[in-house]
């Protein structure tokens, strides 16, 4: 269904994807077949080094399983033909939000179609990790069976990816008594978690396992990007963000432009770097002719910086205004798949990109699902609702089925009318005899329509007692589909569907996704 139709996302958003004209100067090419074609023709003039992408992955694959498709898709980077899919998350714990997996689904099942589109290409879809992200109070926390858990990263500062897992153990345990009886679904998962997050180190390595074991065999690629090899090719861009702060100033152009229309997603700094070290991801500001790391105690004159920058280009982290331009400086990329935040802000930086001579690559906005099981389902044509519907107020749902089943006495519509009629005579009369009691009737009759209304609302509720059960199945159907009145996507965790589903959870999700076609899917 369409987008707008579900009342979810924002008029930027809509407008995005349905080529307003308002927004056609924020982007180069259109979010659909036409606009992904050229992205495929233009990105071969804009080269990358793929032996140093090729030498990172190698690196941080490491003793990992290997997959075949994946081991593929990493040795056919280093040519010249191959592209890449990329969407892009942080390392939620436990994957976070259901909408985790669709990002990844979404690549895979771009890259597919891309695969048998051009006979002469090769496209691998990418897993972007946003392990340099520190806000642990979002990364540490998922939602399970109406439970929330909450990991604190116990103490550790930091970005969340360098963060030790030691300390996961009981939260894990406690998580495991909820997954229902043993069976190999159970069973397997349950391994897969154990060994993730009680296995490795840190937490980017535990989702880089987790990640490759639930998606390894669609041939998706896995890049951590803090990684000294790769940000060596973004020395330039961040000593210029060191030195002038060029990203300001034109970013802030295309912030007041866009912002004339639309909500804007994010503001740029005056100098969008981190200085990142263990425990440690603070901003850097320029104060004259220092560089502070705040709340560090961290200073650096010009010269120190730059050797800093230039030895250690693993210690400055690019923020939300520079991360994307980091992205598609190290990989060959001409699709990113985000969300309706991500597209937002990823609309600011096209001037960025011009600015740098680093391209800019086609802009989707990642499929949306909802997942209504078969008892849902059922239910939901108990009710007679059509899929449309469910999209819908509770209360406006409860209000359309009492009237569609009721003769309507509880209505006060022509009674209303009557009184009106009554009061407008009265009126004339009261006018006719002195014009100051104008006023009195019609506060007279205002007051006789609000106490008409407040009955009504006294008799729809004795109506809706009379039909308890129906309304609330209503009540049951949104909260199990619309958790906290939000999309489901956004607040559920992956495990609950695959634990009742199997691989085949993914499978149908990856089947019913449109990549090219900008669609809410609902899977019933």
């Amino acid at each position: 269904m369409p987008y707008r139709d579900t009342g979810f996302f924002s008029r930027l958003a809509i407008d995005y994807i349905d080529h307003h004209t308002d927004v056609a100067p924020f982007y180069k090419f259109s979010p659909d077949e036409k606009g992904l074609k050229q992205a495929i023709d233009e990105r071969s003039g804009y080269p990358v080094n793929r032996p140093a992408l090729v030498e990172a992955l190698t690196k941080q694959y490491g003793r990992l399983p290997r997959h075949s498709k994946v081991e593929e898709n990493i040795q056919r980077l280093l040519q010249q033909n191959t592209f890449t899919v990329c969407t892009a998350h942080q390392p939620n714990l436990l994957t976070g939000y259901l909408y985790f997996v669709y990002k990844i689904l979404h690549a895979i099942k771009l890259a597919e179609q891309l695969n048998e589109q051009y006979a002469d290409k090769h496209f691998v879809p990418v897993y972007y990790m946003g392990s340099e992200d520190n806000d642990i109070e979002e990364l540490g926390t998922f939602h399970f069976r109406g439970s929330k858990y909450v990991w604190d990263g116990d103490s550790q500062g930091g970005a969340v990816g360098r963060m030790q897992t030691k300390g996961l153990k009981p939260l894990l345990h406690e998580l495991f008594k909820w997954f229902g009886p043993p069976g190999k679904v159970c069973d397997e998962l349950q391994k897969t978690l154990t060994a993730a997050y009680l296995q490795h180190k840190t937490i980017a390595e535990a989702t880089h396992y987790l990640v490759n074991e639930l998606f390894g065999q669609y041939g998706l690629v896995v890049l951590n990007p803090d990684e000294a090899t790769l940000k060596a090719a973004f020395i330039p861009v961040m000593e210029d963000e060191l030195l002038h702060q060029r990203s300001y100033p034109i970013i802030s152009e295309q912030v007041k432009k866009l912002g004339e229309g639309y909500d804007i997603q994010a503001h740029p700094r005056q100098l969008n770097l981190f200085y990142l070290s263990e425990q440690l991801r603070e901003r850097i500001e320029k104060n004259g002719n220092k560089w502070d790391v705040l709340n560090s105690g961290k200073h650096f004159n010009k010269d120190e910086v730059l050797d800093e920058l230039n030895e250690h280009p693993e210690c400055f982290s690019p923020n939300v205004m520079l991360r994307g331009l980091y992205q598609e400086t190290i990989l060959p990329n001409v699709a990113f798949i985000g969300g309706g935040a991500e597209v937002a802000y990823w609309l600011q930086l096209k001037t960025l990109f011009e600015h740098y001579k680093v391209f800019y690559p086609c802009i989707l906005l990642r499929q949306s699902v909802l997942w209504v099981s078969a008892p849902q389902g059922q239910l939901r044509l108990q009710l007679e609702l059509g899929v449309s519907d469910i999209f819908k107020p509770e209360q406006q749902l409860a209000i359309a089925y009492v009237s569609s089943h009721t003769s309507g006495e509880w209505k006060t519509d022509a009674e209303t009318a009557a009184i009106e009629n009554i009061f407008q005579s009265l009126q004339k009369k009261a006018t006719d005899l002195d014009p100051t009691l104008t006023e009195g009737a019609a506060a007279a009759l205002a007051k006789m329509k609000h106490q008409l209304r407040t009955l009504e609302k006294k008799m729809l509720r004795a109506e809706k007692k009379k039909m308890n059960i129906p309304v609330q199945r209503i009540a049951h159907l949104k909260s199990a589909l619309f958790p906290n009145n939000s999309l489901q996507e956004r607040v559920d965790n992956f495990m609950e569907y695959y634990l009742a589903h199997g691989n085949t959870f993914f499978e149908t999700v990856k089947e019913g996704i449109k990549p090219l076609n900008s669609d809410f899917l609902v899977i019933e």
